[in-house]
């Protein structure tokens, strides 16, 4: 093999490499003295096929794999004798007038990682933002529970229902005086004024008090989903059972029994664990941006314009999907476009700190042991069928870019918390709409990418890099996961307060009481009579 470098600018490398027919040519005699045993052909014994003909049968097919293996070997000689840290797989292009039986000239183009000054990690100060959970906080979120499992507080007899108000009911539902099929139920909740059940129905509970009852009269909408009611007349007799105030969650021991625990200090208690845990990670999520803005304000140098390209693309092509789901989707593009500078320099920004961060961890011996790494398969594995676990691990074991993916996100974890480590921190306590607010303010940064060992390069994970301030929100999401492999940051996106909380709160009572779900409610009475149908 001969080697001639036609390219040395900045990062970019460029060779010749010539591969002689003689290296070809061997590789095709040891490809068939080692499969002519297994040949068979009428007229010869097993394993007496002469070489002669086993390469007439199968010269073709042998050829193009010596090739193929020769430039594969050509090219890994080439980035050992030269010591280059490719950034992308190289680019290799087979001289277009080859012939076999010559001499095969092949180019061979890359980009290699910049050589990156021993980084600083002295001298870091970080702020962290605590939050304390407020009992308050930790009663709305029970309370959250409780409305959502209907554990409401029962107004007292003499209550007469009004708007708002939650009702248990049992009701029948006739037409000319015959009960019809799926026009009844027991146990109903429900609320007035939530146009659950077809118009007119709510409205004539309006007054009524537990133990009533009261028949009443409704109409069928023309266009309701069953053909056989729609536009009938019809009556309902109801009996109150129970009028709930929906103001006012039950929050007592019988309730979290009901869920599984032993009384409603346990639920609070793990109710509070939870809150502790969004704060640790909002407050991780702050600091985190905090250390990646210094390390860049630090630390300048090239990148290679290939890692960038595919960054940027992963991030473009994230934002074109979400602009797709917008009411507008051409004038989101047209927005999109107008900052799509901005998008590429955010995809340098990764693309730096992914390569500081991989600098920092290898330097300092930060590694994902085997043990973690088990962990990280199996746990991915669980999203996947029975059937197809298995062959997900085998996948993953056994391609080093799927492994790469997969340890990404905890390599970079552990590169920061390593610097978390070296950092100078100082705490100061704030309230959870305070800290929500500073990482708001932060939300243009973009995450790094760390190529962690065996992503395909030689060199460990890089992380993805901040983005710069996100003009809008767009810009925000789009740096929240860019690329499979990249160790990025996911930023919590900020959801409305309350909406995220629900979320949260109903995990824990799922999770405390899987045996114990709430009973699916009977379908009202609009949509029970659909389903006589």
């Amino acid at each position: 093999m001969q080697t001639v470098e036609t390219l040395n600018e900045g990062l970019k490398r460029a060779y010749t490499v010539t591969i002689t027919s003689k290296d070809i040519d061997a590789r095709v005699e040891k490809e068939v003295a080692a499969i002519a045993p297994q040949v068979r052909m009428p007229g010869f014994r097993p394993g007496k096929v002469p070489a002669n003909l086993v390469k007439k049968m199968h010269g073709e097919s042998l050829q193009r794999d010596a090739l193929n293996s020769s430039i594969q070997d050509s090219i890994q000689k080439l980035i050992a004798d030269n010591k280059l840290r490719p950034a992308m797989q190289p680019s290799v292009e087979l001289d277009e007038g080859f012939e076999f039986g010559k001499d095969a000239e092949v180019k061979v183009a890359l980009e290699v990682l910049p050589e990156i000054a021993a980084p600083s990690i002295e001298g870091l100060k970080l702020e962290r933002l605590t939050v304390e959970v407020a009992d308050a906080q930790v009663d709305e979120a029970a309370g959250r529970i409780a409305s959502q499992q209907g554990a409401l507080e029962e107004y007292p007899a003499s209550h007469k229902a009004k708007d708002g108000d939650t009702l248990t009911i049992d009701f029948v539902g006739k037409i000319d005086g015959e009960a019809f099929e799926g026009g009844s139920a027991e146990d109903v909740k429900l609320k007035i004024g939530s146009g659950q059940f077809i118009p007119g129905f709510e409205e004539q509970l309006t007054g009524v008090k537990k133990g009533d009852e009261k028949t009443i009269t409704v109409t069928f909408p023309e266009d309701y989903g069953a053909a056989h009611l729609a536009g009938k007349a019809a009556t309902f007799d109801v009996t109150v059972k129970a009028i709930l105030d929906a103001d006012k969650p039950k929050l007592d021991d019988d309730f979290a029994r009901s869920l599984g625990l032993e009384g409603l200090d346990k639920l609070k208690e793990l109710l509070k664990g939870q809150i502790e845990q969004e704060h640790n990670g909002l407050t991780r999520t702050y600091m985190k941006r905090k250390l990646l803005d210094q390390l860049a304000a630090a630390h300048d140098f090239d990148v290679p314009p290939s890692m960038v390209e595919a960054e940027f693309n992963q991030i473009w092509a994230q934002l074109q999907h979400e602009a797709s789901h917008e009411e507008d989707p051409e004038a989101a593009i047209k927005e999109m476009e107008a900052e799509k500078e901005d998008y590429r320099a955010i995809a340098v920004r990764r693309v730096r700190l992914g390569l500081l961060l991989s600098e920092i961890g290898q330097a300092n011996g930060v590694t994902v042991s085997d043990q973690e790494m088990n962990r990280l398969i199996m746990q991915a594995a669980q999203q996947y069928s029975p059937q197809d676990r298995e062959r997900f691990v085998q996948y993953v074991r056994q391609d080093p870019m799927a492994a790469a993916q997969l340890r990404a996100p905890l390599y970079e974890d552990k590169v920061v918390d390593f610097l978390f480590e070296k950092a100078e921190i100082t705490d100061r306590a704030v309230s959870r709409e305070e800290l929500e607010a500073a990482i708001e303010a932060e939300d243009g940064d973009l995450k790094p990418h760390v190529h962690g060992p065996g992503c395909g390069h030689d060199h460990d994970h890089e992380e993805k890099p901040k983005k710069k301030a996100a003009p809008k929100k767009k810009a925000a999401e789009a740096e929240e996961a860019p690329a499979a492999e990249a160790a990025a940051e996911t930023p919590a996106k900020k959801a409305p307060a309350k909406k995220a909380a629900a979320k949260k709160d109903e995990a824990v009572a799922e999770d405390a009481a899987a045996e114990d779900k709430p009973k699916a409610r009977k379908a009202p009475a609009k949509k029970a009579a659909a389903k006589a149908e």
